[in-house]
Formats: structure tokens, sequence, C-alpha cells
């Protein structure tokens, strides 16, 4: 047995030797130990300098994350940068999370920080929030070394797993996994593409490739290769004051559930998404005296470099147009549009550090435009935002202005126009965008507050453009006729506009966000009633409230929509000569063309949508009457009159023979057919006829009964059988689509009420086997093979007879399926 000193020496041996080891790589090929900082971060290195220093070595990314850093919560916000064929478009959004460094003895830990869940840290109640809000661990680095630096220490860690591995939070999103039939993340394809560090931000841009057995494109390589952007911005150390939510001014907004406040309930409070705009401290007194003053900071667009010369001044002035609406909340200067450095001006500028917000001109086929922000989730500050400008937008305006204007409007008669044209309806984008930059979403319901024809008149439209706000789909003016010498053609930046703007951004000085909410309510109160400051919802899915349609203009539907096809039915016979020019094939025409059909769909679906519909005016207890109503009898009765006369009865004036000798061999029957069915259906639809049944229910004989509805359906679409006229093609396929419609009214299964996100999707719940629907469609089949039965002795046309005699036994082997 050795002695004591034999085993102190063995022992030091042996503790030489562990710590030899821990110095080598384990069986991973890593090095678990810390390093000094210059062993890690080499005189090779390539250092990014920013919000953290990011070095590159060989192959492998580093970030120095200074320790005044841990703790602040960061944004992280994911993009797809670039796609495979099929899989939407570059710049979409696929995930925003907040983040927060955290530091261990060995380890630094990335965690995802929730604030949908809120108390006040002095209330008894937060500690039970903390509690169930616990932050999970997105991602835990090894630290490599730290950087002892008595003035800025910062510690060092490996970032390339973060990117290169399967981290679903920064990669795709599962709805593509499971459409594409996603496998796995292949490594051996995936890698970082850069990682730029600036004053604010870090921008990590990675390639990912998926093994996928349902690939959109390419699907011969198996796999799906995407580029993604991860965005980290530091959030303000000291969160803007909110300002809340109230539905009826139209704001993009976010939510928190407050379990601090004096509710016996757990509640949800909804606060803007804006601008910091604040006074200067100096021009206090000169605001509160009604001055305008100017901000402490300025809202600044640049204008993209890659921007055609000769579009940039009029997406300026799109920009700068909101300068009336800023003014109206009491600032000038508030929204600036510039030109950015030269790279000789400043090498360093770039759109990718978040302190500047770019209007980025895209060389891509996309023909649209839009414009997301990114906003800090405590308090709803947009800190920046990017507006996406396609360059196939300019097709988008090209066929809009032509359909809707060129039958009054010489200067829409063409396949390119000026460019001082063009010009403007960039600018009318431009505008539209950087309003839902501003933080306004769309407001479908504005356009219904003027008359008609008030937008056949000069002045009337010259003061107030086409819509009281430019953040309608009110596009062009359809319903000006010729000889409406000077109206104009589009919207401006509106009356509704400079309210909505005024509402979400002028001060309230020496208040609290909860002291506001009374002024702010005051200020709606002052308008109420008013159309022209009337906010109304865009809807998806089902159309419930018609006065909030897209692409509407006007309080009167069926008369706008007359206007407009009386318009329509004028360029079709110029068509031809309009899209004229020398050596070129017909595809232009046939575009244009099918723009006709398109507009055409629309009348006949802002009509149709009027039968039942429910109108819906937002309101609080003080203010009198009803928040919805029901669209009144006599106007469902006219829409389904308007449907019969227009699209039911065959229209005719959309049959060019001459017209479709040019541009197709076939498929002029089944677009009729199409736009049928598609109106037909519509009107018939589940939900619909539950609204219908339920108005019939509160309202009796003053309501437009689901019975009156199918009874005027029928002998609208069926008027041949009591006079024995003969049913042409048009009419045939018309006639069998409704027994279809009714076929399927028969076996439809229940419709559920689906979420409303934030009132944009609206639906009605619809029982439809426990509802009169059924019955009232067994009824309508009856009455049809009745008629049919009668009208089949007196039919002399040969092909009517078929048809006649096929449409019985559809309706017997519908209501016998035995």
């Amino acid at each position: 047995m050795a002695g004591p000193q034999a085993q102190a020496q063995l022992f030091k041996k042996k503790k030489k030797a562990k710590t030899e080891a821990s110095a080598k790589p384990n069986g991973n090929g890593k090095k678990d130990k810390i390093q000094p900082y210059s062993k890690v971060i080499t005189k090779d290195a390539k250092t990014d300098k920013g919000l953290f220093d990011v070095h590159e070595v060989d192959d492998k990314f580093f970030y120095e994350i200074p320790d005044s850093l841990f703790g602040r919560e960061m944004l992280m916000v994911s993009r797809i940068s670039k796609t495979a064929s099929g899989i939407g478009f570059g710049g979409g959004k696929i995930n925003t999370q907040v983040l927060r460094w955290e530091k261990k003895p060995n380890k630094v830990l990335l965690r995802v920080v929730s604030h949908n869940v809120v108390a006040a840290d002095s209330l008894p109640v937060n500690e039970a929030v903390v509690n169930s809000n616990f932050e999970p661990v997105l991602y835990a680095f090894d630290i490599k070394a730290f950087k002892k630096d008595s003035l800025n220490p910062a510690t060092v860690i490996d970032v390339n797993d973060l990117f290169m591995k399967d981290v679903k939070a920064l990669g795709m999103p599962d709805r593509y996994r499971r459409q594409y039939k996603v496998t796995r993340q292949d490594e051996k394809r995936s890698f970082i593409e850069s990682i730029k560090s600036y004053p604010l931000n870090i921008e990590a841009r990675h390639v990912k490739t998926y093994n996928a057995s349902s690939a959109p494109s390419n699907g011969s390589v198996g796999s799906i290769s995407i580029e993604i952007n991860n965005s980290m911005i530091l959030l303000p150390a000291e969160p803007m004051k909110r300002r809340y939510f109230d539905r009826r001014v139209g704001w993009f907004a976010r939510g928190q559930v407050d379990y601090g406040l004096e509710a016996q309930e757990s509640k949800t409070v909804r606060y803007l998404d804006r601008w910091r705009l604040e006074v200067k401290d100096e021009d206090i007194e000169k605001f509160k005296r009604g001055e305008l003053v100017e901000p402490k900071k300025p809202i600044i667009y640049y204008v993209d470099r890659a921007t055609p010369k000769k579009w940039v001044p009029f997406i300026k002035q799109g920009i700068e147009d909101w300068q009336v609406a800023f003014e109206a909340a009491g600032f000038k200067n508030a929204i600036i549009a510039m030109d950015p450095p030269t790279p000789e001006e400043d090498p360093e500028w770039s759109p990718e550090d978040v302190r500047y917000s770019v209007v980025r001109y895209l060389a891509s086929p996309i023909p649209n435009a839009n414009g997301p922000h990114v906003s800090d989730p405590r308090s709803g500050e947009i800190l920046e935002s990017d507006i996406n400008w396609y360059h196939n937008v300019m097709t988008l305006l090209r066929n809009w202005f032509f359909v809707q204007t060129a039958a009054i409007n010489p200067e829409a008669r063409g396949v390119a126009f000026e460019d001082e044209v063009m010009g403007r309806l960039i600018r009318f984008v431009s505008a539209h965008e950087v309003g839902h930059t501003l933080g306004l979403p769309h407001n479908m319901g504005s356009s219904v507050a003027y008359p008609v024809d008030s937008l056949r008149s000069a002045e009337f439209t010259k003061k107030y453009g086409t819509a009281p706000s430019i953040m309608d789909y009110a596009r062009f003016n359809y319903v000006a006729q010729p000889g409406d010498d000077g109206v104009a053609l589009m919207p401006n930046i509106g009356i509704y506009d400079k309210y909505a703007i005024s509402w979400g951004y002028r001060p309230i000085l020496d208040k609290s966000a909860e002291e506001e909410k009374e002024v702010l309510d005051q200020w709606i109160l002052e308008h109420a009633g008013d159309p022209l400051y009337r906010f109304g919802h865009q809807q998806v899915g089902d159309v419930v409230d018609p006065s909030s349609q897209t692409e509407d203009l006007g309080d009167n539907a069926v008369k706008a929509s007359l206007y407009g096809i009386a318009n329509l039915k004028r360029i079709v016979p110029n068509l031809t000569e309009w899209t004229f020019e020398e050596g070129k094939n017909y595809d232009d025409l046939e575009t244009l063309y099918g723009q006709v059909i398109g507009q055409f769909n629309r009348y006949m679906g802002h009509v149709g949508n009027n039968i039942g519909g429910v109108y819906e005016y937002h309101k609080t207890y003080e203010q009198e009457g009803a928040v919805y109503t029901h669209v009144p009898k006599e106007h469902q009765e006219a829409c389904m009159d308007f449907l019969q006369e227009q699209l039911f009865a065959t229209p005719e004036w959309l049959l060019d023979k001459e017209l479709f000798g040019k541009i197709q061999y076939s498929g002029f029957i089944e677009r009729i057919r199409g736009m049928q069915v598609r109106a037909l259906n519509n009107v018939m639809s589940l939900g619909k006829m539950a609204r219908l049944i339920e108005n019939e229910a509160l309202n009796g004989r003053d309501a437009y009964t689901l019975m009156e509805m199918m009874r005027d359906m029928r002998n609208g679409i069926w008027s041949e059988l009591r006079t024995g006229r003969s049913i042409d093609t048009y009419r045939r396929n018309l006639q069998k689509a409704h027994i279809d419609r009714l076929e399927y009214l028969m076996t439809a299964e229940n419709q559920r009420k689906l979420p409303d996100f934030g009132g944009y999707r609206k639906s009605t719940a619809v029982n439809t086997s426990q509802s009169d629907i059924r019955s009232i469609a067994r009824a309508e089949l009856n009455n049809l093979k009745r008629n049919v039965r009668a009208a089949i002795g007196r039919t002399g046309d040969t092909m009517s007879l078929y048809h006649l005699r096929d449409v019985m036994e559809r309706i017997d082997n519908i209501l016998d399926p035995s």
C-alpha cells in the first residue's frame, strides 16, 4: 500500500490529467472549456460592430454580448426573404417573439418572453402571473470566452447552431411543414448567409433546406430551400405611453390580459400600434395654445435607391400627403420622405438598419404593395416599417384604372399610360400603404358615406374625393358617366383619415393612458352618427355588413353598379381599338376583357351581399340606437331584381363574337356559367339564409323572408316555365346550377361560427338539419317539379324539352335517393 506522500502525488497526477482532458475536444468534437478571448476571437476574425459585436472566424459566427444587455428585452421578427417557387413570396412574416438573453455561470440562455398576461409588480397577483408565465428557453449556448473590459465587459457565444439547426421558432412555419410533408431539415444543405450588426438590431440571414415529399416546385430534388431573415431588435428601455383602443376608430392594435385591473374577471386590454410622436419640452406651451409644433423625432421614410428615378417623386408625394392628417393632430413636418445617402456619403447606411424605414423597391412579378410594421408589444410603439413595393403593382394599377374609368377618361385608354398618369396612380397607392404603416387598417365602411350621384359631381369630388378615407378600397370612380366633366377619379387623404390620425396621435398632456380614455371617448362622440367619421371593418369570408365591402362606391349598391355596368358596356365594343399596337398579339386584349368580367363580378357581389345582410355600426352605452340592423326589405327585394335582370338574364353585351375570335378558342359559355353560379351560391349560402330566418323571427312582415327570397329566385331563374319560351344554353346551365344548390342544401353539414380574428372574419352558425333551410329547399324542389311537369307539355323546342325531362329526373333523385 502506498504511503501518504505517494497517494498525494497520485492525486495530483489524476487532477492534472483531468484538467488536460477538459481542454480537449469531447466525444462530439467540441471544447467545453471557457477559453481566453484571444483564443476564440483571433486576429483573423472579421468583426461587425453594433448592438452585439458579431465576429466571423473561419466558418463560425460569434456574438459578443455586452453584459449590460443581459436582461434587456429584444424583439425577434422572422421573415422568409427568399422562397422556393410556389411558397408565397419573399418578405412574408412568419414569427414574432420577444426574447431575453440571460447569463449563467457557464451558459447563456435565450428565453422567450410573453407579454400576453400581465399584472403590475406592486400587486399581490403579480406573483401568480409570474408563476403561470414561466419563460421557456429557446436555446442554450456554452460560453466560449469572456471579454474582460472594465468599461464594457462582454460574453462570447457561438451562434452557428442557432441558425443552422432546426430551431422551429426561427425556421419554416408548421403550416408549410404539414402542407409539403416536410420530414426533417437537411443540415448539410443549410448554412448561414450573413449576420450583420447595427446599433439597435442584428440581421441574420440563413438558408434552410428541408426534405419534403410534396415540394411545390423542383419536385425531383425532393426538398425545399428557403432563405430566412431573423431581425433581433433592442426594445426601448422606457416603453412609450400606451393609447387604448376603441373599435369605433379603425386601428391596428394588440392586447394583453391584465390581472391587475379592478374587474371580477380576466380582462383583455387593447392598445394602438403607433409611432412615438412627442412634443418637444420647449414647445409644450405653443402646443397648448393650438399652434402646430414639430415632433421630437419625425417619421422619416427613405425611398430605396433601386427605385426607378421617374417614380421617386410620386412615391415621396404619397408619403408626405399624410402631413395634412398630422397637422390635424397638432404636428407639422411629422412625416418626411427622403432619399437615402449615397454609398460615398454613408457607406454604412443600410435598409436593414432598424433606425431607417424604407420603401423597398422589389423586382418581382407580384402585382402588389404592402406596408408591414414592427412594434413594441409592451406599448404598441412602431419601431420601424418597410413598405414592400413590387414592380408589377403598375400592372395592377393599369388594369384597375382602365376598367373603372376608361369609359369617361381618355388617359386610361391603352395598355401603357403616360408617366404623369401612372405617377399619380403610384402616389395614390403609396399614400394608402403609408397609412397602414401609421397604424390604420382598411376602412371598408368609408365609401358608403357618399350619395351615389354625388360621385358624378365635379365640385363634390374635387372637395371630398371618392371616399372619406384613402384606406377604403374605393379605387377609382366607376360611377361617373360621360359628360361628368372634371369629376375626381380617386380618393385623397380624407376627412376620416385626418380624424383617425388626430384621434390616435394628438398628445394628451399630463394624463396617464387610463385617464386619456375619457378624452378619447369624447372625441368620438363629437362625430357620433356622422357617416363621414365611420369605421367599417374589412370582412373576410361571409360578407355580413354590405355597407362595408371592398371595391364599392356610394350608399346604394344597385344604383352604383348600374352606373358601373353602363360604363362596362361602353368599354367592351372599344376594347380592340383601345388595346391596339402595331405588330402585337392579342394578350392585352384578353387580359383587359378578363378585367371587365372581374369588375362585373364585383358589382354582382356588392349587390348580392345585401340579401341577408346586417349593418354593423359600433356604439357604446351613451349612444342611441342599435349596433346591428337588418337591411330593409325593399332594398333586398331591389337587389334580387337587379341580379335577375343584370346577371341571371344572360348578359348578352358581354358576348362579343368578334372579340372572342381574337382571344379564345373556347370558354365563353363557361365564363358566363361561372359568374352566374358564383352569385347564385353566394345568395343561397347558409349564413345568408340563416340571417333571413332570424330577420323574419325578429321583424315579421317587415322582413324579407327566406321563403320570399327562394320564391323570387325560382320565379326569375325559371321564368320560361310560365311562358313556354325556349330555354337557351346559358339559362339551361343556370337552372341546373339552381337544382344543384338545392340538392346541396338538402345534405349540407352544420356550419359553426368561426373565430373572428379581431372583427375581420364574420360567420353565422347554422344547424342545417334542424333549421327551416332544408324544409324550404324541399318545398322548392316540389314546387319546381310541378312547374316543370306543367311546362313540358307546352315546350316546342327539342333541347328545352330534353333539359326539362332531365331536370325532372334530377329532382326525383334528390327527393328520393333510393
